[in-house]
């Protein structure tokens, strides 16, 4: 997968403000910008005094985050005389499906950050435009943004200022890592896919879903990857030949992303007793795992966590399969020091969205993903291959919706 930045033409503006300061954005620079960078975004840390806070590390490396696409930027806002850095944003674009099989080039904005201190200025909207302007450069023909369905500040600035709307609602799980392992089921074969029988697996289950990427190969193939993995019934695993690229009548099927090397997590501010009650949990746990408690992960020292993708189940007793997978990679986590949590995103209708265990209090039932079609006014970027539709005015050919591990 190709890391170097793509080409970008010269993304610079300036705007006099009321105290005769300028407002750049331009391209992130690693070199000069990354001490600036990360002192802006500590700055921007989630939470208020008094509560508690979730801190993000990113290792050192602030473009991290969109890295891992072939075509991807950051941008940096810098205000005043002596240029200080009060903003930044990252983008991407991919081809993905739109349903029915038909592919489109989509743009991905993520990382939006603005420091408190110059917020209310329009530097979140310029940087918005500006990350735009690269996009439809770099042939995007939609964009969308994700953010919870809580944060009204994102969404007024996409929805009300910058004219997105909004599209798809998925739901994101969050099951802790335990002290215990996870029993796996009876009867229950679990194997490990090589990249290429899981590309063609992924190919053939989410052809008229949303969002798939057409680069999954390189996905499945990133270091970053800790395996796909299929459970099966165990009394068809004999009869099963993976040569012939017939699925077995009943499956289950996911692939598990690490962000162990991505970013770090830490839970700050919260009081004392809180962390004595949480400890204690883990402690009875590890004491005495046969008991299966529920305990609290120690999120108060950075972590990591695992993203499960690509889950599809199919066949009799598939529920049953898909809870198995999902206690494996559970399982996987435990055995991982340092893994919180293992997540998972999926569409409101999706099937599975009923199976994957999870705890309601950590989960976003609906993370909201908002989208605005490029060319509307002059019907500029318009692509046959698309057809006459709209994507944002058309209704779903699938219930699924693929969630793209490099998008978190």
């Amino acid at each position: 997968m190709a890391l170097k930045i793509a080409a970008v033409n010269p993304l610079i503006t300036a705007t006099a403000g009321a105290d005769e300061n300028l407002l750049v954005v331009r391209q992130y620079d690693e070199e000069k910008d990354k001490v600036g960078v990360e002192e802006m975004e500590r700055r921007c840390e989630i939470g208020e005094g008094g509560k508690h806070s979730l801190v993000v590390d990113l290792l050192g490396d602030p473009i991290c985050r969109v890295r891992h696409f072939p075509s991807h930027i950051m941008l940096v806002a810098e205000y005043g005389k002596e240029r200080e850095i009060v903003g930044v944003i990252r983008g991407c674009v991919k081809t993905v499906t739109r349903g029915n099989s038909v592919f489109v080039n989509l743009a991905y904005i993520l990382g939006l950050r603005v420091s408190p201190s110059h917020r209310r200025l329009g530097i979140g909207k310029k940087l918005v435009q500006k990350i735009e302007e690269w996009c439809k450069q770099n042939g995007a023909e939609y964009v969308y943004m994700a953010t919870d369905c809580t944060n009204e500040a994102s969404i007024n600035l996409f929805t009300r200022k910058c004219a997105y709307t909004k599209f798809r609602t998925p739901t994101m799980l969050v099951q802790p890592v335990h002290a215990h392992y996870k029993p796996l089921g009876s009867g229950i074969a679990i194997v490990q896919l090589n990249p290429r029988l899981a590309e063609t697996t992924y190919r053939r289950v989410f052809a008229n879903s949303e969002f798939f990427p057409k680069d999954i190969d390189n996905i499945l193939c990133s270091k970053l990857n800790l395996g796909t993995f299929m459970a099966l019934p165990r009394k068809f695993l004999p009869k099963w030949d993976p040569k012939t690229g017939i699925l077995p009548p009943s499956f289950a099927i996911m692939s598990v992303w690490s962000t162990k090397q991505l970013f770090r997590l830490q839970v700050k501010g919260i009081s004392m007793l809180t962390y004595g009650c949480c400890m204690a949990s883990r402690v009875l746990d590890a004491w005495m795992p046969w008991l299966m408690l529920p305990s609290f992960p120690d999120v108060f020292r950075q972590f990591w966590v695992y993203f499960l993708y690509g889950l599809h189940m199919e066949g009799k007793n598939a529920s049953r399969l898909m809870k198995s997978l999902c206690a494996f990679a559970h399982n996987m986590g435990r055995d991982d020091d340092g893994c919180g949590a293992v997540l998972a995103e999926v569409g409101q209708r999706d099937p599975v969205r009923e199976v994957i265990p999870h705890w309601r209090k950590f989960s976003i039932n609906e993370d909201l993903w908002c989208m605005r079609k490029f060319g509307d006014d002059a019907n500029e970027g318009s692509n046959e291959r698309c057809g006459p539709s709209d994507w944002l005015k058309s209704r779903p050919s699938s219930p699924l919706i693929f969630v793209d591990p490099r998008d978190i």
